[in-house]
């Protein structure tokens, strides 16, 4: 079952030939997440062959432009090329009066319903479910109201061991019984063992998202033991106290918080244009954290 993120854009707050500021593109079984959408986050999705049409929720963190400035862009451009299907955004509070402005002034009544879900960042909550996939906030520490999210897949049912299975004729109607852990009793009453006729499905996994912040332990709770954190790394350590004034976080504290909730994979992301040269960047998070990669524009994760 695929679960990947699609770095669209890795920069912070200004975009550069290089690198986009952040958005994200995160594929769950070919359901589409679109993950805080910046300036040009549509011309990414063009670049990268993503079809916008697919994307059915947008989530925003926080309402700095470099986070969500794309939006009304993307949303037009869903209208004109003819979308009918429902789009769900979600976001602090001002996203939707802000959406319905721009809307006004231009005289646009979209094609589609645009569905706006209410987010509050001062605490955790459950935003999305589908049968495969659970959505939770986390909740930031930014200087304005910001939240991450944590993408974490159902534990699935047990799977049948087919051979086993089709050699006992075992009736359909049985499966799903077997698949929660019951055993099986064939015409003869003889009991077939839960775990001789199945076993265990898939670990299930988890992406954490964790945008603009400062180094903030309270989130550990939240993101431990997870596949795959990304966390923003705006400045090199030398610059800590920048980083502190700004509410943003250092590629070692960014580390230090990953090998503090025990996660798999680092991501480090949205830097400062200070940086021309990422390989710094990473090498300095490796020290603390060896599983780093980074988030450049294009390039894409395994959960």
């Amino acid at each position: 079952m695929v679960f990947k993120i699609i770095i669209l854009g890795s920069n912070s707050a200004i975009p550069t030939i290089k690198r986009f500021p952040t958005a994200q593109l995160l594929n769950h079984n070919d359901r589409f997440f679109l993950i805080d959408c910046a300036e040009g986050t549509q011309l990414q999705l063009r670049r990268y062959r993503i079809r916008m049409q697919r994307i059915n929720h947008i989530l925003i963190s926080h309402l700095h432009g470099d986070h969500f400035f794309g939006l009304i862009g993307l949303i037009s451009s869903m209208h004109l090329l003819g979308r009918t299907k429902e789009l769900y955004v979600y976001g602090p509070s001002p996203l939707m009066e802000i959406l319905d402005i721009q809307l006004d002034a231009s005289q646009t009544e979209l094609n589609y319903p645009l569905s706006f879900h209410e987010l509050h960042p001062e605490q955790s909550e459950q935003i999305y479910e589908d049968d495969m996939l659970i959505i939770t906030t986390i909740p930031l520490n930014h200087r304005i109201p910001t939240c991450g999210f944590l993408f974490r897949e159902k534990q699935r049912k047990r799977k049948l061991k087919k051979r086993i299975t089709k050699s006992l004729n075992i009736p359909v109607d049985e499966f799903v019984k077997i698949k929660e852990g019951a055993d099986f009793i064939d015409a003869s009453g003889r009991v077939y063992k839960n775990d001789e006729i199945t076993e265990e499905a898939a670990i299930s996994r988890a992406y954490a998202y964790c945008s603009d912040t400062g180094y903030y332990e309270p989130i550990i709770p939240f993101i431990k033991d997870v596949d795959l954190l990304y966390h923003e790394a705006t400045f090199m350590n030398d610059k800590a106290d920048v980083a502190a004034k700004k509410f943003h976080s250092t590629t070692v504290e960014a580390a230090t918080i990953a090998k503090k909730a025990n996660v798999k994979k680092l991501i480090i992301g949205h830097y400062s244009n200070r940086y021309d040269n990422l390989d710094d960047l990473l090498t300095e998070t490796k020290e603390v954290f060896p599983n780093t990669g980074i988030a450049i524009d294009g390039k894409s994760f395994d959960v």
